[in-house]
């Protein structure tokens, strides 16, 4: 095996001035010990990768996190709303720890620098949308390939990214508000892409108080968890409601016990990280959860607890995703 020789600066006690200028650069054979060669460490921020470096210049470019405050917020609609379907009932009440989340649904010029990265679970096509931009939404991907897009992106930063939970997706969009979407009880062509033609690049229209765009409107949000046809029995903490694994958080995974009803009630935080994306749902064909509406849907869908689903596998021009961002524990 060739040894490529390695680069050595500073210049030493045996050399002339010369070596030893800031710029100056020598090299040396890496199997090779000399009496004026020695070394100091660099300690990186766990966020970066040691495998994947040409990440380490443009991560923070290629992602905008918003961060979301903890709190507690009544998930769903009210008895009184003449707007709200059965499936946004009941209204209970949830409280979710701090996270993050991106700023705005993943876009075309960011799908394909995650989709570079090395293989996960599955490929991903590297160019999948009808309406081509670059700060537009990616969009015909399925929840799979938005699951792969999390794990190739968690892997190449050391970081913990994922889809996010209903829960989390309902208290980002609202962003401490009531009313029926979060710039009040309606919205037209100059705060949203609802009854549009096409999509439009994200962050054209205003942010929610949080600092996040797009939440209604442009493209669906596939979410974590799996459909129900109510919130009765659902997780009051920000969990993913999952029936056919149990009840897992977010961040963590618990297999649950082997009855389904019971696993999606039980309570308290998950304890162990699934395995691979099979764990979250990869065998599955239960629907899972869209939010936030579409171009192509009228203002009622795009109301803040509105809800909708698809199976894990589909896809159209009118869903995309954007990521949560977890803490390590």
């Amino acid at each position: 095996m060739k040894l490529l020789y390695r680069l050595i600066r500073g210049g030493t006690w045996d050399f002339d001035p010369r070596p030893c200028r800031s710029a100056g650069r020598l090299r040396y054979r890496p199997d090779d010990a000399a009496g004026f060669v020695g070394f100091r460490v660099v300690c990186l921020p766990k966020s970066i990768s040691r495998f994947f470096f040409p990440m380490i210049n443009n991560f923070q470019n290629l992602i905008s996190l918003v961060q979301i405050p903890a709190g507690e917020f009544l998930m769903g609609s009210a008895d009184s709303d003449v707007q709200a379907y059965a499936d946004e009932k009941p209204q209970h009440l949830v409280k979710l720890p701090a996270f993050q989340m991106g700023r705005t649904p993943v876009t075309q010029a960011q799908w394909r620098e995650v989709a570079k990265l090395p293989q996960v679970e599955r490929s991903l096509n590297p160019d999948p949308s009808y309406f081509k931009g670059d700060n537009r939404p990616v969009e015909q991907v399925s929840w799979y390939d938005a699951m792969e897009f999390c794990a190739r992106l968690s892997q190449a930063t050391g970081r913990h990214f994922t889809l996010p939970t209903e829960a989390q997706w309902e208290y980002a969009c609202r962003a401490g508000t009531k009313t029926t979407y979060n710039c009040g009880d309606s919205i037209s062509a100059e705060n949203a892409n609802a009854n549009g033609d096409s999509t439009t690049p994200v962050g054209k229209f205003p942010a929610n108080a949080w600092g996040l765009h797009d939440m209604h409107g442009n493209v669906y949000e596939w979410c974590l968890d799996e459909w129900h046809d109510s919130y009765e029995g659902a997780p009051t903490d920000g969990s993913a409601w999952v029936s056919s694994l149990g009840k897992f958080s977010s961040s963590e995974a618990d297999p649950g016990p082997a009855d389904p009803a019971s696993a999606a009630r039980q309570s308290g935080a998950a304890t162990t990280r699934p395995a691979s994306m099979t764990a979250l749902g990869f065998a599955s064909r239960v629907n899972r959860l869209l939010r936030g509406g579409s171009w192509i849907d009228g203002p009622p869908s795009c109301r803040s607890a509105y809800r909708d689903r698809d199976h894990p596998d589909s896809l159209n021009q009118g869903m995309g995703f954007r990521v949560c961002c977890l803490p390590r524990t």
